[in-house]
């Protein structure tokens, strides 16, 4: 088994059509019963939701000094929003459950294998 990072992104500023009570109410089932079947197949390891970018500190060595600053590393209007830790046979299969997250939540997931966790 090889070990992915999904990742959520989201755009700032990015104009989208405000979901109605139904639809959100159906977003949350639909992403509550991923997580309920990625934790039933053992595929789940780690989730979390991440606050906004303002909240973000940057922590940096910069000639021996120890600084910090404000804000998030990347200065840009795209930001991650959360993530899943998850296990799966293969990139196929991660892609898989990608597409059931983005189903779900209607933003775009990226994909990513673990550095020294493939099959």
């Amino acid at each position: 088994m090889a070990q992915f990072l999904l990742s959520v992104h989201s755009v700032e500023g990015e104009v989208r059509v405000e979901p109605t009570e139904e639809q959100m109410h159906r977003s949350h089932q639909l992403l509550g019963e991923v997580e309920k079947d990625l934790k039933a197949t053992g595929a789940w390891l780690f989730s979390a939701r991440l606050s906004e970018p303002g909240a973000a500190r940057v922590v940096r060595e910069s000639g021996g000094d120890v600084l910090n600053t404000d804000g998030p590393f990347a200065e840009g209007k795209e930001h991650l929003g959360g993530f899943y830790l998850i296990e799966a046979e293969d990139l196929d299969a991660a892609v898989a459950w990608a597409a059931r997250v983005t189903a779900a939540i209607g933003v775009p997931i990226e994909v990513r294998p673990l550095a020294g966790f493939e099959a």
